[in-house]
């Protein structure tokens, strides 16, 4: 039975390997790596595609860039960021997987993910789901106006937007409003209980940021900026973060 060896081909001087490099702290060395498989062992995406962090990084070495780039095991990657704590050379993967993704023509980059930042764009909601100002606010009066008439003891829970100089500026996942709005109530019991200064912004209220994931740099800082600047004109002093 004949067997077919790896051809691995000449690194170029913009290879994943050179960036693997730059991401490396001082003294680290790649090719000191003993594939210990720590990386992977808490990576929730280890096994998807049959790919995890460890083999990665080794294709890497390998100077197996085509086949990296044309994997969609980084697409996969929550960049939660555990491969770093655990790999004893504390390499930036998460860093890494962003570079791999950008790499991809935009066009490309899955569907999902590209519709769900291409729809946040389109208004300064930031909801990928496409709601806009007027819908949002009248999706949150009217569920608490139905949970203040239902249940007493909450009579006096209030869900402030725009409310200035409120002490925290509260974001909310975009899919909840339109799809679950039920679901936004027990934060706000919380909130109401522990007497919390709090308000959502018209503008901003979306906490997901699908750009960041599409590794798009622009619209990444696009989507950032409108919730900070929405969160410094209502004068609020922390931006709370649910996502």
């Amino acid at each position: 039975m004949s067997e077919t060896a790896i051809k691995l081909r000449k690194r170029e001087k913009t290879s994943l390997f050179d960036q693997v490099k730059e991401l490396l702290p001082d003294g680290g060395n790649l090719n000191l790596c003993l594939t210990c498989g720590l990386c992977s062992s808490g990576c929730p995406a280890t096994g998807l595609v049959s790919m995890d962090p460890r083999k990665m990084l080794r294709m890497i070495a390998l100077g197996l860039d085509e086949e990296v780039l044309a994997s969609d095991w980084p697409w996969m990657c929550t960049m939660c960021q555990r491969c770093i704590y655990a790999c004893p050379m504390k390499i930036d993967i998460p860093q890494l997987i962003y570079n791999i993704r950008a790499q991809r023509p935009r066009e490309e980059r899955p569907k999902g993910i590209l519709g769900s930042c291409d729809m946040a764009l389109k208004n300064d909601t930031n909801s990928a789901m496409g709601t806009n100002e007027e819908d949002f606010i009248f999706v949150v009066e009217d569920v608490l106006e139905q949970y203040q008439e239902e249940q007493p003891e909450f009579a006096e829970m209030q869900a402030p937007i725009d409310k200035e100089g409120a002490e925290f500026f509260l974001n909310q996942n975009s899919r909840e409003p339109v799809t679950e709005p039920d679901e936004m109530v027990p934060l706000w019991k919380i909130l109401h209980l522990a007497g919390v200064d709090w308000t959502y912004g018209s503008k901003g209220w979306a906490g997901e940021n699908y750009c960041m994931f599409l590794a798009d740099d622009d619209a990444w800082k696009h989507v950032v900026q409108t919730q900070t600047d929405q969160t410094h004109k209502l004068k609020c002093k922390t931006y709370l973060n649910t996502e």
